[in-house]
């Protein structure tokens, strides 16, 4: 009896710890699924002001993005779709907010160049991306670029483009997440999910 417990201690041991690791690939991952709560963080604005996640999240419904950084051509196109589609958003009850490891100096860049009014966050630690479950280790050909859009916080890991859409209280309604880059939820199925959420 004694060996059996042993054995199932050691087996909840080995499986805490692999879900504490961060995960080699982006199809490996282990979200939070619909009806889960967005974990309550601490992130930093494009003025490197330190802002609460669920404070902005009590506001209003939210559209919460996930995306890699403002390097990434893929991320660049979501963001601009979703500042083009913003008022539809809007006048749907949500508003936009969007999360990556890039540092604040680096979110003041992607707001000019992409054109974006709604709220850009970093996460340049990954604590959120983490614990969110989106977090994936970085490939190495990729190394590089995160510590200087992280300005040398990240090297290590990279968030799977994610939107979440969640209600005052952080909980989950929707999800849309692509292990593919270049996949993206389109503005238009995504402000039809918006309308038809209660």
């Amino acid at each position: 009896m004694k060996k059996m417990l042993l054995i199932f201690v050691a087996a909840l041991t080995s499986a805490a710890h692999a879900q504490s690791e961060i995960p080699k690939s982006a199809l490996d991952i282990a979200p939070l699924l619909i009806g889960e709560k967005i974990p309550e963080f601490t992130l930093k604005t494009a003025e490197n002001a330190d802002v609460n996640l669920s404070a902005l999240l009590k506001k209003k419904k939210t559209v919460l993005v996930f995306y890699r950084g403002g390097w990434c051509p893929y991320c660049n196109l979501h963001l601009q779709a979703l500042a083009e589609a913003e008022k539809q958003i809007i006048d749907s009850g949500y508003q936009i907010i969007a999360v990556s490891p890039d540092s604040p100096e680096n979110l003041k860049i992607t707001e000019e160049k992409d054109k974006v009014k709604y709220t850009l966050l970093s996460d340049s630690k990954g604590e959120l991306i983490k614990a969110v479950g989106i977090a994936y280790q970085v490939p190495e050909n990729y190394k590089s670029v995160i510590n200087v859009h992280s300005k040398g916080i990240n090297t290590s890991l990279l968030p799977v483009p994610s939107v979440f859409v969640v209600n005052t209280e952080g909980d989950i309604l929707f999800e849309y997440i692509s292990p593919d880059i270049k996949q993206r939820i389109s503005t238009e199925l995504l402000v039809s999910v918006l309308k038809n959420l209660k």
